[in-house]
């Protein structure tokens, strides 16, 4: 194989983060060169870009097909990103009373749930089956605890290393029937697949910018209507005292512009990317019979495929393909850095060379078939070798 210095780097990381769209990067450069902009200040500078931020937020609420201007109604808090968001909702929003949270959870959710049961607090874990579908019916047995039911239950939309699709709907129904508010991790979905939050109820949801090509360090959390949030800060009366601090204005704009074009041409970038993966899990898995794509018997993300190379180390093999100039990791890019294998697959009860040997491929809207056909060729080359 020639060196990576001969070969164009192939990006297939895109449930870490995203390539930033021109068109976003032009509307924030549009922002920033207007001169200063803080929205707190008093006088007609600082009036214009409170505007700015009013707008981007009402757009936003279009976007996921809400009102966010009627009192008393739904409301958006800005953030840095889907790991303060997440971190705010259980703090804020359920500060007392029993968790439920499923087993496949990001970090950032597993984590504050993990470190809340150290200080004696109740957890209760959602199991999932093996295609990594979280189970209704232990769901339901929490809820029904009375006195002992969850104040909050934490499921993501979609996982970030497998892809796959929970069933949202029946979770929040179940959730509206027990009067339990539902935090959704929509950080992998916002953007990818259609959402009505308006039909969810009671919930929180989290998203963040760098998902859907757009800037990093802005993230949002997605409030419902009755649903209240106390302030994890303090310091400032930005965002009616829920998260004080100088809003970045040309961030901000950068996540509305993101978020609508993400919404604008959703249909045909699912179409692109659901093409582009299956046609490379197709081809690697002709090629060798003996690989397993993990939930491919159930709804994914169009974009994201989770393969276990059997008979390769996945450490091992992302190296070697690093080398060959392909981007690609093993699970959360906030917890890639260490070595034990996926929770994830873990919680879907996979067998020890399925965990050791599993890597996640993320195609985008900027990936093109050129790039796919030649991924294949380099994946199968580097499993090959190391095999």
């Amino acid at each position: 194989m020639s060196s990576t210095a001969d070969q164009k780097r192939i990006y297939l990381d895109n449930n870490s983060t995203t390539q930033i769209d021109d068109r976003v990067i032009q509307v924030m450069m549009d922002v920033m060169r207007q001169g200063p902009a803080n929205a707190s200040s008093l006088h007609q500078i600082g009036r214009t870009a409170a505007a700015r931020i009013d707008d981007a937020v009402q757009l936003m609420g279009r976007c996921l097909g809400v009102r966010l201007d009627a009192p008393g109604g739904p409301r958006m808090v800005l953030t840095s990103g889907g790991t303060e968001s997440n971190n705010l909702a259980i703090h804020g929003i359920a500060a007392e009373g029993p968790l439920a949270v499923s087993r496949i959870e990001h970090p950032s959710v597993l984590m504050v749930a993990a470190a809340a049961e150290a200080l004696g607090r109740t957890v209760h874990w959602i199991e999932v089956d093996r295609d990594g579908i979280v189970c209704l019916a232990s769901l339901e047995n929490c809820l029904k605890l009375g006195d002992k039911r969850p104040s909050m239950v934490a499921i993501m939309s979609a996982n970030n290393e497998t892809g796959v699709c929970q069933p949202i709907e029946d979770i929040a129904k179940l959730c509206q029937r027990y009067d339990t508010v539902l935090h959704i991790d929509a950080t992998q979905s916002i953007g990818k697949l259609p959402l009505d939050v308006k039909s969810l109820g009671r919930i929180s949801l989290t998203f963040t910018a760098h998902k859907f090509h757009g800037p990093q360090g802005i993230g949002g959390l997605f409030l419902g209507t009755g649903v209240k949030l106390n302030p994890l800060m303090h310091g400032g009366e930005q965002q009616l005292q829920s998260r004080p601090g100088t809003e970045p204005v040309a961030l901000i704009v950068g996540m509305a512009t993101a978020l609508k074009i993400a919404i604008d041409e959703l249909d045909p970038n699912i179409q692109h990317t659901q093409k582009l993966c299956d046609h490379l899990e197709s081809e690697l898995v002709h090629r060798h019979p003996s690989w397993i794509i993990h939930g491919r018997n159930v709804a994914r993300l169009p974009h994201t495929t989770c393969i276990s190379m059997l008979g390769a180390d996945r450490q091992k093999m992302l190296m070697a393909l690093d080398l060959a100039g392909i981007a690609c990791s093993s699970g959360s890019a906030c917890s890639s850095g260490s070595s034990p294998p996926s929770h994830v697959l873990q919680a879907m009860r996979c067998d020890e060379g399925q965990l050791e040997s599993a890597i996640r491929f993320g195609v985008s809207k900027f990936s093109t078939s050129e790039e796919i056909n030649a991924a294949i060729e380099r994946i199968s080359l580097c499993y090959n070798r190391l095999a």
